[in-house]
């Protein structure tokens, strides 16, 4: 399809004004819910398709927070688009003041690879609730599971409305020529620096969901088998390719090898899930990443796994100790099932360090004192986090998502969602009656005194 012809009638739609009646963005969006549920067993065949991702984990890490999304905004929408009244400030009255949500436009949407249903869905039915016509751009590493999106949408929805454009590199180059009034992009720093650069051109707001290296502290006083069970899960999920995964552990000495030995027990569980044929764990999403995460396993500090499966992609999951900030596995986002493990001995001296590396999207922290888990909290800058839990934040809608500084900008899930594709339009209303005079001129000392009662 010709992108210009389809952002013309995207214009066209929106300027008809069809999609900012509250009214008809419910319709929608309960449209989109029906056609997920009733096409769930054919996008899960797609899935599998790309990484052998089982109908159980893919509900668990797509489908059930799209659902939860969507029936959110089904039910809210129409009271988020009313006006809001606020109070009118002294020099204002008589008068009265209101905000106006009202929808950005043009929403185009450039998702991500390792959760292609979730990345690419959940900003895309924010944008609809706030009333904006929507392009949505999943990625080729998938191409099963980005050809099944496509042929749901594009079958169901006008292309003026909302609209699925297949394609590499070259589709996003060409999309991100034209002018949109929203850019929200999921993926790497690096390509998140160009889709930057290219929004600037248009003056476009953006939302870029990038990612980092994540760190999971473990205090001494934690409960150490609770925290390997909810660690391991949390950084072997998806084979390790989630941007919000534990991405390298610090342990407090005292605990290291007591917290090791429950990890080992705990990884008993994906030992025999890896076991059955390779059944119900994911493969590394193609071999370019396989072969990079191989090349990071230090042989001489495995603790657990290491096991590669170079025809299936497979790299079991795996623990390493004795790892250092200056080890290689320490210079990169890991982004699949290694977990360096590094003991301290001094939090302050770990925090200084964690200060010098770019701000992470998510930090996890486990222990009972309250006052050194506050310290931690406080100390570092980071997108979003736990205190003994890992990942499951992002399950929250009422916890705004994104990252900070070379993580990310900007905010999604739930009313975040929605509040990243408005525009909150604010009004001052005011009649023709009682003028006050002091702010025309003559201008005096009088009128000063009482303008800064006013004002100030």
């Amino acid at each position: 399809m010709e992108y210009e012809k389809l952002i013309e009638s995207q214009r066209t739609f929106f300027d008809s004004g069809q999609s900012k009646d509250p009214g008809y963005r419910v319709e929608q969006l309960k449209k989109v819910l029906r056609l997920l549920r009733e096409n769930e067993d054919t996008l899960y065949r797609a899935i599998y398709k790309d990484f052998g991702k089982s109908a159980y984990e893919t509900y668990l890490t797509e489908f059930a927070l799209i659902y939860h999304d969507l029936k959110l905004y089904i039910r809210q929408t129409k009271r988020w688009s009313r006006r809001k009244r606020v109070r009118t400030n002294l020099a204002n009255l008589p008068g009265s003041s209101y905000i106006y949500p009202e929808p950005l436009g043009l929403a185009l949407i450039i998702g991500t690879w390792n959760y292609p249903y979730q990345l690419t869905l959940l900003p895309a039915v924010a944008a609809l609730a706030a009333g904006n016509c929507v392009i949505v751009k999943p990625s080729e590493i998938a191409p099963e599971s980005s050809a099944a999106i496509a042929r749901l949408i594009n079958s169901n929805f006008d292309p003026g409305y909302f609209h699925v454009a297949e394609g590499g590199r070259e589709t996003s180059i060409a999309l991100l020529e034209h002018r949109f009034d929203k850019i929200f992009f999921t993926g790497s720093s690096a390509v998140g620096r160009i889709i930057y650069e290219a929004a600037a051109r248009h003056l476009t707001p953006v939302t870029l969901e990038l990612g980092g290296k994540s760190p999971t502290i473990v205090l001494a006083d934690a409960d150490l088998k609770v925290a390997a069970r909810r660690i391991v899960w949390a950084k072997f999920l998806n084979a390790g390719q989630t941007c919000v995964a534990p991405d390298f552990l610090l342990v407090e000495r005292p605990a290291e090898q007591a917290l090791l030995e429950a990890i080992g027990k705990e990884m008993e569980r994906y030992k025999a899930e890896v076991d059955k044929e390779w059944g119900n764990y994911l493969r590394i999403v193609n071999t370019r990443h396989f072969e990079r995460l191989r090349a990071l396993i230090d042989r001489d500090k495995v603790c657990f796994g290491g096991q590669t499966d170079a025809a299936e992609r497979i790299i079991r999951p795996t623990v390493l100790k004795n790892i250092g900030f200056d080890h290689p596995l320490m210079q990169e986002e890991i982004f699949g099932p290694l977990l360096p493990v590094l003991a301290f001995d001094d939090l302050d001296t770990v925090l200084d360090q964690l200060k010098k590396m770019p701000k992470p999207l998510s930090c996890y922290v486990y222990g009972r004192n309250h006052q050194r888990i506050e310290k931690i909290l406080r100390s570092i800058s980071f997108g979003s986090g736990a205190v003994n839990d890992s990942v499951m934040q992002f399950a929250n809608s009422h916890l705004p998502f994104g990252g900070v500084g070379s993580s990310g900008m900007g905010k999604y899930h739930g009313y975040a969602g929605f509040a990243t594709f408005s525009h909150f339009k604010s009004i001052l209303r005011k009649p023709f009656r009682l003028e006050p005079l002091i702010k025309y001129p003559p201008y005096r000392k009088w009128k000063m005194k009482i303008m800064r009662l006013l004002l100030e």
